[in-house]
């Protein structure tokens, strides 16, 4: 039987882990993900950049001033030619001029296009927000079904461990009465063969629950990607009492989606108040205070000096463009009646994914429940069989069959319980209530 206690140390190696320090909940790793996680990180940075760009001054609606200073000069020599045929020539005739002043430039009216241009930039900003909302659902969505995935893998491992307990059991009864030669070699070698097998299943487990473990730990951003943690959740439960009517309702008002089809119609409408903003006419104005100074190489004044202001307004219409204003009009309400066909495309397509998540919700708790009948009578079958076997009135290989039928039961259970946890994800999701896992 050493063969056995060393086999058994092989299987068993997570028994002897590092003792944790923390016991982590859903929303405890939906905190640390929702802070460390780079993507998340990525997309709030982008949000930061729609917020900056969201303002008047970025619009068009202020002024804009300018300060400039310069020098420039010349050093020519210069031959005159008189009417009264007489010539005067000058060499190296150096002229320099000093200049330096403030300037201020300002659109007062454009065709209402400035202020079509914020209210963009707002949208934008909105979008911006949505676009992080939609960000951060996603990963709760997909950080909760690996959370969940992640117990389902622990349980699958405890269920393993008892299936080998079990076969392990048999293996010392059959091993007992091999010893006494009541049992024959091939029934004890079988024996060994099936307890070899849940070993395997057993020792493959682990490496599942590592892979979904790190797979967690990277969503979460620790730099420890292996580092080994500890869930308060041992079981897989789910909400029976989600409302579909509810469902739809919060679907219609708070789909993060929805939301962003709506707005990317209204950036199509204020695209088209833009463009109609073209056919008004536009008045700026610019005024300037400035110093200038010549210095001239020749001639009666030397020097001349220049302070003042300047002022002026400029007001336009464009009469003629190629007809190329009704040309982007045109493409600018089909575009808008394009985004109203996205939104009810959209619309439709989540209801039909809403109905079949309904759907598959009801018919997983259906299971769930048939499943929980079905382990009950397994393992009071299991209990009869190994009954019988120690008696010496049943064959291995109906212990063994019984023995697969508890754990198969186990095995749709869990999962059948997995399904409809998963589907209460999507539908909290799709009807934007995902974040409901923070409170």
């Amino acid at each position: 039987m050493n063969y056995l206690k060393i086999l058994l140390l092989l299987i068993f190696p997570l028994a002897v882990c590092a003792q944790e320090t923390e016991t982590f909940n859903l929303k405890r790793c939906l905190e640390i993900g929702l802070e460390r996680n780079f993507d998340i990180r990525i997309v709030r940075n982008e949000q930061q950049i729609a917020d900056n760009n969201a303002t008047k001054g970025n619009a068009g609606y202020l002024p804009t001033a300018d300060l400039s200073a310069g020098y420039s000069g010349s050093l020519n020599d210069i031959n005159q030619h008189f009417t009264d045929g007489s010539n005067a020539k000058f060499k190296d005739v150096n002229n320099q001029a000093l200049n330096a002043g403030i300037s201020i430039n300002w659109t007062a009216f454009d065709g209402f296009q400035i202020q079509a241009k914020y209210d963009r930039l707002k949208e934008l900003q909105r979008m911006g927000e949505l676009g992080t909302r939609l960000s951060i659902e996603d990963f709760i969505a997909g950080f909760s079904a690996e959370y969940y995935n992640y117990v389902r893998q622990k349980i699958r491992l405890e269920n393993l461990r008892y299936a080998v307990e079990l076969s392990k059991e048999r293996l010392r009864i059959i091993g007992a009465r091999y010893d006494i030669g009541s049992m024959s070699r091939l029934d004890f070698q079988q024996a060994r063969v099936d307890f070899n097998a849940d070993s395997s299943n057993l020792i493959k487990q682990y490496e599942v629950v590592y892979v979904s473990r790190t797979r967690l730990n990277q969503l979460m951003a620790l730099e420890d990607v292996s580092q080994n943690i500890v869930l308060k959740d041992s079981l897989i439960e789910f909400n029976p009492l989600l409302n579909e009517a509810e469902m739809w309702e919060n679907m219609l008002n708070s789909n993060s989606s929805l939301l962003l089809s709506a707005k990317e119609k209204r950036i199509s409408e204020l695209d088209y108040r833009a463009i109609k903003g073209r056919d008004y006419p536009y008045l700026r104005l610019n005024a300037g205070y400035g110093y200038t100074q010549n210095m001239y190489g020749m001639g009666q004044t030397d020097k001349q000096q220049i302070l003042g202001l300047n002022y002026g307004l400029t007001a336009g219409f464009n009469i003629f463009d190629g007809f190329n204003r009704k040309r982007e009009q045109k493409n600018a309400r089909l575009l808008i009646q394009n985004r109203e066909l996205q939104y009810e495309q959209l619309q439709l397509g989540l209801k039909a994914d809403l109905s079949n998540i309904w759907m598959a919700y009801e018919n997983n708790m259906g299971l769930t429940s048939l499943e929980k009948e079905n382990l009950q009578t397994a393992k009071i079958n299991y209990s009869i069989a190994i009954a019988r076997y120690k008696l010496g009135d049943l064959s291995g290989i109906e212990l063994r069959e019984a023995q697969n039928s508890l754990l198969e039961a186990e095995e749709r259970l869990l999962q059948a319980q997995y399904n409809t946890k998963l589907c209460e994800i999507s539908l909290l999701q799709i009807s934007g209530q995902i974040v409901s896992y923070l409170e």
